[in-house]
This record gives structure tokens, sequence and C-alpha cells, in this order.
């Protein structure tokens, strides 16, 4: 921050609204962070000496002759080693009641990383989630989302991908949490004794949604710090990126921007691209990849949220409750990772692409099975055994309670092979079969 001698502070507003303030200032940059009637505030937009400040909590009570205090630059975060294990709220204040950290102080919310100082990501992030790992292997260097209905556990999946995944930092970024899945994340992290590698930044749903803006960008920065400096592979995990859209459709409403698709700022895209684009593999080793939760209103695939990340990201993850076992799984049909194909059979075994696309095509199989049944059309011996493939299937792999390594995934694929099938109807290459095809049937 600038020092005290050296801010400007005035005491004449020009206009007040629901989220945002109006005064002339001179020298006053964009994202600009400042005081308002003791209030924090950011700049939102500058027109000559036309100044548009946000207040984070709302405007209510701020008189015409508030006093208006320029802090001198954009939000901060001091980033070093001392972040490993902490909790932070979205300013970078530690919420854990540990000491304040120690650091380079770094502006947060740069640019994305130039494209000539990318390198083509090659290293497999496994998470133990076989519907992940086996069917939708991520990459290092990656962007994808999970689609989730809002009644999903899918704060316990992050907490699992968080334990699990071989990464040496993990950030959660966790926007609109509820109090209670702020302390689960905070006691598993603890109970599992992997707080040395995580770092959690979070804004609950006591605290203005606002806030929720600077959620991601405070994750990046701590990401970009080990990811460029340490050459460390950082998983950097954002839940709940449609809390985030709606904090910004706050924003744009009470500043009388006109809405676009769905209540949404015109400016959604670039918004979102802004914070995947961070995603990156570094040729020097360092990697940040991005798993961030988008939650589905009424599991509309169209709305404008999860609509403009499909184009942004590299794949999605679907997860849904499948009523034959009664768990929530990864759904083969509706995942995709874009760039599996980057270490599947190449980092992993290499039966794995064709192992992969045989459970899969015998699940869709069954799927036709199913349909046939509640039509009322008899079942074949091989829908019979389709069917109880499926089931199993889904128990012992696309469920996301599985916790195995990609060799177990794929050794559990090849007895369920066995048991119900013939290596003909698997229609997998003969010497994969000769070397991988259970001996005992």
């Amino acid at each position: 921050m600038a020092n005290k001698a050296f801010q400007k502070t005035y005491t004449q507003l020009e206009a007040i609204t629901k989220a945002t303030v109006s005064l002339k200032a001179t020298g006053v940059s964009n994202d600009e962070l400042a005081l308002v009637d003791g209030r924090l505030a950011q700049v939102v937009k500058t027109k000559g000496e036309l100044v548009t400040l946000q207040i984070f909590s709302g405007t209510e009570g701020i008189p015409t002759n508030a006093e208006v205090v320029f802090l001198g630059g954009a939000p901060t975060l001091n980033v070093s080693d001392e972040l490993a294990g902490r909790f932070f709220n979205a300013y970078g204040e530690p919420i854990d009641g540990g000491p304040a950290v120690e650091g380079q102080t770094v502006e947060i919310g740069g640019p994305s990383v130039n494209p000539y100082k990318r390198k083509q990501p090659s290293q497999i992030i496994p998470t133990g989630i076989a519907g992940i790992d086996l069917n939708n292997t991520l990459v290092s260097g990656q962007k994808i989302p999970f689609f989730a209905d809002p009644d999903q556990p899918y704060n316990n999946v992050m907490a699992q991908v968080a334990l699990r995944a071989d990464v040496d930092k993990i950030i959660l970024g966790g926007m609109g949490l509820t109090n209670d899945d702020y302390l689960y994340f905070k006691h598993e992290f603890e109970a599992a004794g992997a707080l040395d590698k995580i770092i959690s930044f979070v804004n609950t749903t006591e605290q203005p949604p606002v806030e929720r803006l600077l959620i991601p960008d405070m994750a990046l920065s701590a990401a970009e710090y080990f990811a460029v400096e340490k050459n460390e592979k950082v998983l950097v995990l954002l839940t709940d990126m449609t809390l985030y859209a709606d904090a910004l459709s706050i924003v744009s409403n009470r500043m009388d921007q006109i809405p676009s698709k769905d209540s949404m700022p015109g400016s959604l895209y670039s918004d979102l691209a802004k914070i995947y684009e961070k995603a990156v593999q570094f040729p020097a080793g360092g990697s940040i990849t991005i798993i961030a939760v988008t939650t589905l209103s009424g599991g509309d695939i169209t709305h404008a949220v999860p609509d403009n990340t499909g184009y942004i990201t590299e794949g999605q993850l679907f997860l849904r409750r499948d009523s034959d076992i009664g768990k929530v799984v990864v759904d083969p049909f509706r995942s995709l990772s874009r760039l599996k194909q980057l270490v599947a059979g190449k980092k992993t075994r290499k039966d794995h692409p064709q192992v992969m696309n045989a459970a899969v095509r015998l699940y869709a199989d069954a799927a036709n099975a199913k349909t046939k049944m509640e039509n009322g059309f008899d079942l074949t011996d091989y829908d019979e055994r389709t069917l109880d493939f499926a089931k199993d299937y889904s128990n012992q792999l696309l469920a996301i309670d599985v916790n195995l390594n990609t060799t177990e995934m794929l050794d559990v694929t090849w007895g369920l092979f066995g048991k119900y099938f013939q290596p003909e109807e698997v229609n997998i290459k003969r010497e994969l079969v000769e070397q991988y095809w259970p001996k005992e049937n």
C-alpha cells in the first residue's frame, strides 16, 4: 500500500447508488482500493475525473460528505512459503488465528501467461477417483469444471481431490461457502494431516457476496508464486463459480448495467476467461491446474455460466446420482477431458486407452438394455450381463468414494470384463487380452 503521507483524501461525493459512490478525483487507477467512510471499496470505473467506487459491504448509511481515502494500489497478497497450511479471507487476511504472512507483496489479478512461455501439458494429475483418472484423466496445466446440481456433494469431492491429488500445493478458493462447508474443509484437511500443502481463501455466506470476486485472484496469485518461483505443481480448486457469477451480476445490476443472458453481465465470458486462462504448464516444470465447481440450476447446461465455461475450459466433469447403486458418480457420457490423450497410455499403462473405451462402450450397451427393459422388450443374455457389469462398474469405479491408483483401476476393470464377458465381446487388441485378461476365467 502507498505511504500514508501520499494517500489522497476527498470529502465530496457526487452520487450514491445501492453499491457504488461516485466522486471527482485525479490520479486514481482502475482496481485501486479506497476507504469510504471507513468501508473498503474498489475503483470499478473512471471517466475523466469522475471515479466510481464499489463499496464491498454496501452503501447504506454513507453520507454525501463521507471521507474517501485512496490507498494507492490494487488489492495485494503477501506471498511466501508461510502461506502453506493457512486459511485467509477474500482480502488475504488470516482467519485461522495465526499471524499475518511475511513475504513479497504482489498485486492480485495480473495478466495470464504469455503463450510463448507455455509448454504443452504432459504430466498426469491423479486424483484417486476412477471416474476422473480412468475415463477423464487430468493433465497438469489443464482447466476443467465440475458441473453439478446444487444438491450434489461437490464440496466433498473437492476435499477428496485436495487430499488425494499428487501435487505439491493445493489452493482452495471458496466462494459463498456455508459456515458448515468451511468447517468441513478445515476439519478434513486437519484430520488428514495435509495442511502443510493446502492454502485456503474463503468467503462465507455471512460475508458480502461482492467479496467473492477477490477470491479467485487471491488463490491464483498464491498459485503463481509456487508455480513460478518454486517450480511446483499447483492444483487450484474453485467452488462455486456460479456464486462468483452471481456476485458479478449483483455488482453490474447495482451499477445499472444492462444485463445479458440469464441476467448475467455482458462481460461474463471475459470475467471467467481471465480466471481459467491462468492454468498453465511452465517449461521449468511448475504448473497451475484449475478444477472449478459450476453448480447448475435445475440441471440446465445451457445457462450462461456453464455455457460460457464450456467454451473456455478443456472439457467438464459431470456429477450425477446413480439410481441403481444410490451413489454419486462421475458420469462417463457427459464428462470429457479434452487433454486425456496426452497422458493416457503414455504416462499410464499401455492398456489404458483401450480399457477405458471398451468399458464405456459396454456401459452404453447397458444403458440401451435398460431402455429396452423400461419399454417392455425382452432382454438377451448379453443385455443381462451388461446390466450386471454396469452396476459393478458404477460401484467399483465411477462412484466418487472410490480411491485407487490408475494401475488398480485398470486391474479392477479387467476383472469385471472377465467376470461378465468373453474376450471377443470386449473387443480389445489380442496382445493386451493375452497379457491382462484374468487367468482364473
